[in-house]
């Protein structure tokens, strides 16, 4: 019997064999529209860029963020597990465990769960 494999969290993206440029969840690459895009594993590790609460479509308020990532891509997300406001820029995050990244929402948590003490 075969052992059962758990799920890691990262990414898979897609990086152009043209000219090398990572991307997510596209049809087309980015730079020059080639449609020969492979498959790639990434780790998942972004750093906030931006980041701002909503409330819009529900009632309570939520966090969504630009991250940048190791390779190259900037992706918009959402980051759970802190409160929404608590979610500053510079700060790391990584796919949530066991959340389905090939379809539906990819949602971020913080890797550093202390948060930051160094308000300005």
């Amino acid at each position: 019997m075969e052992p059962v494999q758990t799920a890691e969290p990262g990414l898979t993206i897609q990086r152009c064999r043209w000219c090398g440029t990572a991307s997510f969840r596209r049809l087309l690459c980015p730079v020059c529209a080639s449609s020969d895009l492979q498959p790639e594993r990434s780790t998942g590790i972004g750093v906030v860029v931006q980041s701002n609460v909503v409330n819009r479509y529900t009632g309570t308020a939520r966090n969504e963020s630009l991250v940048r990532f190791p390779e190259g891509f900037v992706y918009r997300c959402r980051v759970v597990g802190a409160a929404p406001n608590l979610v500053w820029i510079g700060a790391r995050v990584r796919p949530v465990a066991g959340s389905d990244t090939d379809s539906g929402e990819v949602v971020f948590e913080l890797c550093d769960t202390a948060g930051r003490t160094d308000w300005q």
